[in-house]
Order: C-alpha cells, then structure tokens, then sequence
C-alpha cells in the first residue's frame, strides 16, 4: 500500500475507508496524539478527544449508527498552514436504527504531518441525529 502523505490524499483515503466500514483502518490513519475535537458538540457530547485511543473509543459503534453510503460532494482546501487542508463535504446514508435518510454537510480543519492526522476540527450538526428515534448520541456512546 502506498503511504499518502499530502493531507488531501490522506483525507480522501479516509473517507473511502469510512464508506467502507473499516474504522480500524480509518483510526490508524491517526498520529498517537492526535486531537480530534468538535466546536459544535451540544451538552453532554465530547468536545476534544486526545489520542488515537480516544478517537478509537468514539468512532468504534459509528457504523451501528449512520450506514454511510457516499460522500457525493468533497472540496478540499490548501491552506497556507504546513499540512493543513479545509474540507467542505456531504455525507448520505441512512440512520441504522429508524432507516431514515441521513444527509449533512460538513466542514473540517484537518492538519497531518508524517502521513498521520495530528488535528481534526469537525464542524457539523450533532443536533441533526440526535433526536431521541435516531438512536445516535455521539459514536462512542
């Protein structure tokens, strides 16, 4: 396998992991002190997650939840930042537990360094799967 060390390359590996349920995969794209964290995050959600390990506990259950089935709209973003990219994305799919459609739009501040991602800002709207019918509060939960 070839090792993707442009941030964009990278990101777009792991979005393609994640359609493939492969979340292990997906958290061994992350550096061991990775930081993930969400600015949107209601009460009672995690805001920052420190480590591969947290990141792992979050996203473990993620595929019982959302059964994503594409991500029909990437833009990825160079910045002026070493190994910083900003990504405007949709992802669609269903929600597992009521087989509604899920849809959102998403934005991230991802930076890599080494091939790994160091830093993750994840900018999307919990509020929209966290009705009670969803079955979804947050991945980890």
């Amino acid at each position: 396998m070839t090792i993707r060390t442009e941030p964009d390359e990278l990101y777009r590996h792991g979005l393609r992991l994640l359609l493939e349920k492969d979340i292990d995969g997906w958290v061994g794209l992350w550096h061991e002190d990775g930081v993930m964290e969400f600015p949107f995050a209601p009460e009672g959600w995690p805001v920052r997650l420190e480590g591969r390990r947290a990141v792992a506990d979050y996203m473990r259950r993620y595929p019982d939840h959302i059964d994503l089935h594409d991500f029909p709209d990437v833009t990825v973003h160079r910045t002026t930042a070493p190994g910083t990219i900003v990504v405007e994305m949709r992802g669609v799919g269903r929600l597992v537990k009521t087989g509604r459609p899920f849809d959102m739009t998403y934005i991230a501040v991802v930076t890599a360094e080494d091939g790994l991602i160091t830093s993750y800002r994840d900018y999307w709207n919990p509020l929209a799967v966290s009705q009670a019918d969803a079955g979804f509060a947050g991945a980890g939960r």
